[in-house]
């Protein structure tokens, strides 16, 4: 049997100083980011030890660090995100990453904008 399992964090809230304009990396704006990542869940069902799995407490911190790195381009700072995971979690599959600038700076009405990367078979790239 074949399944796909993964770990998730949904709208983890931040306010962080990317942005090309000056004003951005000045004053900040707030983010949501929405991740989950693929790995495997089977030694966790019968060891019941966070260390047999992707603890997420451990994945928020990583997105946190990454956060607080001002960039000019939300892709840059996505690419941290997905490296520093690799880097950490080897036996990660996939990566479902989303970072939403809440009020970006246009001259029009949203409820955010950024960027979504979907990486799949993650160890193949690596």
């Amino acid at each position: 049997m074949e399944t796909e399992t993964y770990i998730h964090i949904d709208s983890l809230r931040m306010h962080a100083f990317h942005g090309v304009l000056e004003q951005e990396r000045r004053v900040g704006n707030d983010y949501l980011v929405n991740i989950k990542v693929g790995y495997p869940w089977l030694q966790a069902v019968v060891t019941d030890d966070v260390d047999d799995t992707l603890n997420y407490a451990a994945l928020a911190d990583i997105v946190k660090g990454q956060m607080n790195i001002p960039s000019a381009l939300l892709e840059h700072v996505a690419g941290r995100i997905t490296a520093r995971i690799q880097e950490m979690f080897p036996k990660c599959t996939f990566i479902d990453l989303r970072i939403t600038k809440v009020a970006p700076p246009m001259q029009c009405d949203c409820d955010g904008a950024g960027v979504h990367i979907v990486m799949k078979d993650v160890k193949n790239e690596m």
